[in-house]
């Protein structure tokens, strides 16, 4: 039995039990003061009020016994349609937790846990409501974006390959240069329908994991090494500052993604001409991975939805930085999902994510 119902309960229980007491109490008090204050009088034995009198003393127990009834009835039936009220108020404001949101529930005093615990609902689900129509909203405003980003690859290289096929008798030189940016065109097309299956693919797969052993070091290297284009094109370094032949248990394919995604980001937001440093220690059965670049100071409210799905801290469509707003909310699960963390610092333009995962 809830602790609130039990008091309600146990309160109704002694007050019935008080007012069966009260009851024939009070009728044997209104007989003992009579019989005091007639007793001051002189009577004879035909008087009307010394009849009654003798009538009422000799029915006393009748009259004891029929006031006790009568006042827990009256006491009971208060008592008794008590709790079908609550029980109605109650009904009646869970029915209205979808309306008058801006409206706090009330009780009476005896229904305050009640009352608190059904406004804490309301607040729950009107927060959830407001996040749930925000992502949703933030999924068809990309979508919006990405069908667009779509529509002007596509056009641009159509438009080079009809140049191509309507003038024959072009250069060399220019049909190499018309190719080419069909070809660039053409890739950032498939970057943006792969952004799409990602989407689909993180609405409605559940990860689970599929633990390895793996050389860390390696990995971190092989990754390292397949955005050696990207760090040339904006001149970065990288530098990993970890223990030689570093052997961790994990997914290796989803770990391998964590980190592409936190490398590919901190590509696209560092200064050119920076430094990318990814440090790997292990403390207390920890394993601590940082990987910090230097770029723009991020905004502590921006800072504080970045993990969020299709979040993107570029809201302008440029093609040369950002994705879908997928990358770190699916590296963050993957993170947890090994039972670690995964937090984002940003303070005087250095930007820094720190992962923590236990030691398996």
């Amino acid at each position: 039995m809830n602790k609130e119902v039990k008091k309600i309960y146990h309160k109704h229980i002694l007050k019935l039990i008080a007012a069966i007491l009260i009851c024939p109490c009070i009728v044997l008090l209104a007989y003992g003061l009579g019989k005091i204050i007639l007793g001051q009088f002189i009577w004879y034995e035909d008087d009307f009020i010394y009849v009654l009198g003798k009538w009422i003393e000799s029915k006393m127990v009748m009259f004891t016994t029929l006031a006790t009834i009568f006042g827990g009835f009256c006491v009971g039936v208060f008592f008794v349609r008590k709790p079908f009220v609550y029980l109605s108020e109650v009904l009646q404001a869970t029915g209205g937790l979808y309306q008058n949101r801006e409206e706090l529930i009330k009780f009476p005093p005896v229904l305050k846990d009640a009352e608190n615990q059904l406004n804490h609902i309301r607040i729950t689900m009107e927060r959830n409501v407001r996040a749930a129509k925000e992502a949703e909203q933030r999924k068809n405003d990309l979508i919006v974006y990405l069908a667009h980003d779509l529509k002007t690859p596509l056009t641009s290289v159509i438009g080079y390959l009809t140049l191509l096929e309507d003038e024959p008798q072009i250069s060399e030189e220019l049909r190499q240069k018309y190719l080419q940016i069909a070809l660039t065109k053409s890739e950032h097309l498939e970057d943006l329908i792969n952004e799409f299956f990602e989407i689909t693919r993180f609405n409605l797969s559940n990860l689970t994991l599929e633990v390895s052993s793996v050389n860390l070091t390696r990995m971190l290297e092989q990754i390292t090494y397949e955005f050696k284009p990207l760090l040339t094109e904006k001149q970065l370094s990288f530098r990993l500052q970890m223990p030689k032949d570093y052997m961790m248990k994990c997914d290796v394919g989803k770990m391998q993604r964590v980190f592409d995604n936190l490398f590919r980001n901190a590509v696209n937001y560092s200064f050119s001409g920076g430094e990318i440093v990814v440090t790997v220690t292990e403390k207390e059965n920890r394993i601590h991975i940082a990987c910090e670049n230097q770029g723009n100071t991020i905004p502590k409210e921006k800072l504080a939805r970045i993990f969020e799905q299709f979040y993107r801290l570029d809201t302008a469509r440029g093609t040369g930085t950002g994705g879908a707003g997928l990358g770190l909310a699916i590296a963050k699960e993957i993170v947890e999902l090994h039972h670690g963390t995964i937090q984002a610092y940003s303070e005087d333009e250095r930007i820094r994510f720190e992962i923590e995962l236990p030691v398996l």
